[in-house]
């Protein structure tokens, strides 16, 4: 693949402590056409590289290793960097969903996950996110 249509491709931030699930949405979005940066499995790591690289999108599981979790690292990325954040997690209780509510981010993907809804929450992630930065001009 040259190496402009690689730099067209949006990139992707996957945070997820679970290996086997990383390795699968890294093949999943490289299949969908996008360029997966990095998968990393703390907020920390997550927060550094989201800083840094400036992804198109940020996948964040709430559970993570490490001090943080996805929701306080989601709000760290927010305060440094305007980038669409969708969340994933196993965990549907309601505490864990509130707390996430009150976080600004852009989809709520419920593991385990179909492939069609990964492709069409962040498509609806990406575009929510081009509306907001539309309205900020």
């Amino acid at each position: 693949m040259p190496l402009d249509s690689v730099s067209l491709r949006p990139s992707v931030l996957i945070v997820e402590d679970e290996i086997l699930i990383a390795d699968e949405l890294s093949e999943r979005l490289s299949n969908l056409g996008f360029l997966v940066i990095d998968a990393v499995d703390s907020a920390e790591e997550g927060i550094e590289i989201a800083v840094n690289e400036r992804p198109s999108l940020v996948l964040m599981d709430i559970r993570l290793r490490g001090r943080k979790d996805g929701v306080e690292a989601a709000q760290e990325i927010r305060e440094q960097v305007d980038v669409p954040i969708v969340f994933l997690t196993a965990y549907s209780d309601r505490q864990t969903v509130e707390r996430a509510k009150r976080t600004e981010h852009d989809g709520f993907i419920l593991k385990p996950f179909e492939k069609d809804e990964l492709q069409s929450t962040i498509a609806v992630a990406m575009q929510r996110h081009a509306m907001r930065t539309d309205r900020k001009q």
